[in-house]
């Protein structure tokens, strides 16, 4: 993370007041259990071998005659269980399996309709769409203001629909743990909660030309008062301006960072060949 006063990577930032559990926290949820459990039965599985290995090892002094009677090849043998091991072996293993499917699927059922939930018990949404193109990217709000830095309030779910203007790119922010394909002509939807205020740094995670590696944009996680503040100053012509300088001394001070909320033009990206400000949605 940059020294920008955000906070670090970890469950400060996966879990906070908001209670709504990230799609980063489910994920990981998924991978420590199936991890977990996928260690438990390889332990069961190879102590178990090693058990029979000993048990039914050869000693000369006890194992039947070379002309011993023993089944022949594919001759089930007599004796033992009847099979008893094999299906309560089978038993157990689609039971566990079956098991993980299905909390998988719900695990993943939450993570594709939360959004939605919330909106439909009464919780705050903010729905920011966002465009790639080479080699920037550009935010839309609601209420028709685009600017080139990302700004959301903390604790509230951030439902992003991304798309590209030219060629494929990807949206991520790495610190808040958030993934998605731009691609032109089709919407990929993916949302975050960021609950610690800060600046992040959003990149491009598609090689898309010659400016991929400067493709960045700055995320700015404000706090729900000054986001509104920002937010109704913000003029549906793309000029992020009005409002950003008082906004701008709130948060900073808020979050104790000491980083400024000002004005972030298209050209603040660092990226060569980045395009003048789209307002407008003009390419």
């Amino acid at each position: 993370m940059e020294e920008s006063g955000g906070p670090v990577v970890g469950d400060a930032v996966l879990a906070g007041t908001s209670g709504i559990r990230a799609p980063a926290e489910v994920f990981n949820s998924i991978f420590v259990v199936f991890l977990g459990l996928g260690t438990l039965v390889g332990v069961v599985v190879i102590s178990y071998t090693l058990y029979n290995a000993y048990k039914y090892r050869y000693r000369e002094d006890k194992d039947p005659a070379p002309d011993a009677e023993r089944p022949e090849l594919g001759e089930l043998p007599e004796g033992g269980g009847k099979g008893k091991k094999l299906f309560l072996s089978f038993g157990i293993s689609a039971l566990i399996v079956l098991s993980l499917v299905i909390w998988t699927y719900a695990s993943l059922l939450y993570v594709e309709g939360k959004p939605t939930e919330v909106q439909q018990n009464g919780g705050d949404v903010v729905d920011v769409e966002v465009e790639g193109f080479r080699f920037g990217w550009q935010f839309t709000y609601p209420n028709g203001a685009q600017t080139s830095t990302l700004r959301v309030p903390t604790d509230t779910v951030i439902n992003l629909s991304v798309t590209s203007a030219d060629v494929f790119h990807n949206f991520g922010i790495p610190d808040l743990r958030t993934k998605a394909d731009a691609i032109p002509g089709q919407t990929t939807n993916a949302w975050f909660v960021a609950n610690e205020t800060g600046t992040y740094q959003a990149n491009c995670y598609e090689i898309c030309g010659e400016g991929h590696s400067g493709m960045t944009a700055e995320v700015v996680a404000m706090e729900p008062e000054a986001f509104e503040e920002w937010y109704a100053n913000a003029e549906p012509s793309g000029d992020e301006t009005a409002g950003n300088e008082s906004a701008g001394t709130e948060t900073a001070s808020a979050s104790g960072g000491g980083h400024s909320l000002g004005p972030a033009g298209p050209n603040e990206l660092g990226a060569p060949g980045v395009a003048p400000a789209r307002a407008g949605g003009a390419p």
